[in-house]
């Protein structure tokens, strides 16, 4: 058996809203092993962002337990989360979050500028990336200059490159049109296969099937789907 690299244990998330609270998340219990795909399928406020927040550190559960990378999160302070944050996740953004200024390579740095790597190193390591996700010829372009779809492959390149346990997607299709959604899916399947793990919130079925387990949420309560890729 893979080893569990996520558990989340009765993870319940409350909002205070005057007089009522809010249950946004209700008892949610998951486990992710290393090497796993999986999808959170939800519609519009089900709670998968909420919960896509949680598994990233940033946010906190009202009551439950959430262990990553054998680390209690809810035991841990600020700046050990801000580490967590860096190098335990790799973040991959619907609207893809590039800093426009910068060129592909340097926004792919950034995470590796957060965690003090050499400029040397960081430099390689970034080009390499680019390398992967099919950029080689693109790495001083900025953002503007590039396709959505290349757009979301240096956002997919910044998010590995610091090697993450995890890497986090949410809805990393959104903002593209069908045919370079299954192209960004293609590279996911890739990234799975080299022994990736992807945690992916979608509110589209067909590109939740992409994923080797769907985990379905609706209304804060989560259930498992058993799917054979």
């Amino acid at each position: 058996m893979n080893e569990q690299i996520l558990k989340m244990e009765h993870i319940t998330k409350t909002y205070f809203m005057g007089d009522e609270d809010q249950v946004v998340l209700n008892n949610i219990n998951l486990t992710v092993h290393r090497g796993d795909f999986v999808a959170i399928l939800g519609p519009s406020g089900s709670g998968k962002s909420t919960l896509m927040n949680m598994i990233g550190c940033l946010d906190s559960p009202t009551s439950g337990d959430y262990t990553l990378s054998n680390q209690k999160v809810d035991e841990l302070n600020e700046s050990q989360l801000a580490v967590i944050r860096n190098q335990e996740v790799g973040f991959v953004f619907q609207q893809f979050q590039l800093l426009p200024r910068l060129s592909a390579i340097q926004n792919v740095e950034l995470p590796l500028i957060y965690a003090r790597v050499s400029e040397k190193v960081r430099k390689q390591r970034a080009r390499d990336m680019l390398v992967r996700v099919g950029l080689g010829d693109k790495l001083h372009h900025r953002p503007n200059q590039l396709s959505g779809g290349q757009q979301q492959r240096v956002a997919i390149a910044r998010a590995m490159v610091t090697e993450p346990t995890i890497l986090l997607a949410d809805e990393p299709t959104g903002a593209l049109d069908q045919k370079t959604g299954q192209q960004i899916m293609e590279l996911f399947h890739e990234l799975h296969e080299e022994g990736k793990t992807i945690i992916m919130i979608t509110h589209d079925i067909e590109i939740a099937k992409n994923a080797s387990r769907i985990v379905h949420i609706l209304d804060g309560n989560l259930k498992e789907e058993h799917v054979h890729v």
